[in-house]
C-alpha cells in the first residue's frame, strides 16, 4: 500500500465512537472530512482487525452537518447518530434508520486495512490528514439539540 494513503493505525479506529481524518476530492479539489466506524471487532486470533465503514462526515438531513465535530461522533446500538438532528445511521450500510433523513445513505469512501493500517482506496480522494478540517466561522450550527 501507498503510504501517502495511510490513514492510521487499526488499534487506532475506536469501538465506540468515530475516527475522522479529511480528504481531497480529486476532481473538485475541494476538502471533505470522513469517518472511520469499526463495524465488528477484533477476532479471537489477535490477527482479525475486524471490519471497519467509512464515510463522509456529513448528515443526509443538512449535508453541511458534521457527524463528529472533532471528538468522536455518538454512536448507540451500533448506530452512528447526528446530533444536530437525533439521526440514526447503521454504521455497516450507512443507512438512515431513523430522523428526518430516514431512508438516505451516507456516502460511502472505500478504504482497505494491511499490515494493522487502514488505507484510502477510493479513486476520487486523495488523503490530506488525520483530524478535523479548519472550521467555517459562518458555520451556525450548534453543537447539539439533543443529549446522550
Amino acid at each position: 500500500m501507498d503510504e501517502d494513503s495511510r490513514i492510521t493505525a487499526v488499534a487506532e479506529v475506536p469501538t465506540d465512537s468515530t475516527f475522522l481524518f479529511r480528504v481531497r476530492n480529486r476532481e473538485t479539489d475541494e476538502e471533505k472530512e470522513a469517518i472511520v466506524v469499526r463495524v465488528t471487532e477484533d477476532g479471537d486470533d489477535g490477527d482479525d482487525p475486524g471490519e471497519l465503514a467509512c464515510w463522509l462526515n456529513y448528515c443526509q438531513h443538512f449535508t453541511h452537518i458534521k457527524l463528529d465535530k472533532g471528538s468522536g461522533a455518538p454512536m448507540r446500538d451500533g448506530e452512528v447518530i447526528c446530533a444536530n438532528h437525533g439521526a440514526y445511521f447503521e454504521k455497516d450500510t450507512g443507512v438512515c434508520t431513523y430522523g428526518p433523513c430516514e431512508g438516505a445513505y451516507l456516502q460511502a469512501v472505500e478504504i482497505e486495512v494491511a499490515d494493522d493500517a487502514v488505507y484510502l482506496t477510493d479513486d476520487d480522494y486523495a488523503f490530506v490528514g488525520v483530524g478535523p478540517g479548519e472550521q467555517d466561522d459562518l458555520d451556525l450550527s450548534s453543537k447539539s439539540n439533543y443529549e446522550f
